[in-house]
């Protein structure tokens, strides 16, 4: 059972990733809670919902043509505690920002929590990396 559970909770973190990386920007936040809560280092404050976050993404889209080509995941680890699952992983991103390319190495940390039946996105923490972990 504990090992379905964290099949399943990897599985929702894995499309995550990869809506992200496909830009699939509806898909992307519907797999998150409404209450999500969300911490970049690009941001000035904690993204308090989902709405919160949708609405700066975009913002970007709007303002500065943002689209995300490609991220791959690596270093990955899934830590399971229940009905929540903590993921951490690397995460190397290909994104356009006013028609410049940019590949920023980040670690992000993203909690899953199942509800009726289904993983979903809790929080989710991005942080640039200087060294390699």
């Amino acid at each position: 059972m504990a090992e379905q559970a964290e099949r399943d909770a990897l599985q929702a973190v894995d499309a995550i990733i990869d809506d992200y990386a496909h830009h699939r920007r509806d898909a992307y936040f519907s797999r998150f809670a409404p209450e999500a809560t969300f911490v970049f280092h690009t941001a000035d404050a904690r993204l308090e919902s989902r709405a919160e976050y949708e609405a700066l993404w975009r913002s970007w889209e709007d303002d500065h043509a943002f689209r995300v080509v490609s991220c791959a995941s690596t270093r990955r680890r899934m830590q399971m505690l229940g009905d929540v699952a903590v993921f951490s992983h690397r995460v190397d991103t290909v994104l356009q920002m006013d028609d410049v390319e940019e590949r920023p190495a980040e670690r992000e940390t993203i909690v899953v929590a199942l509800r009726d039946g289904v993983w979903l996105g809790v929080h989710e923490h991005l942080s640039g990396i200087d060294v390699d972990i």
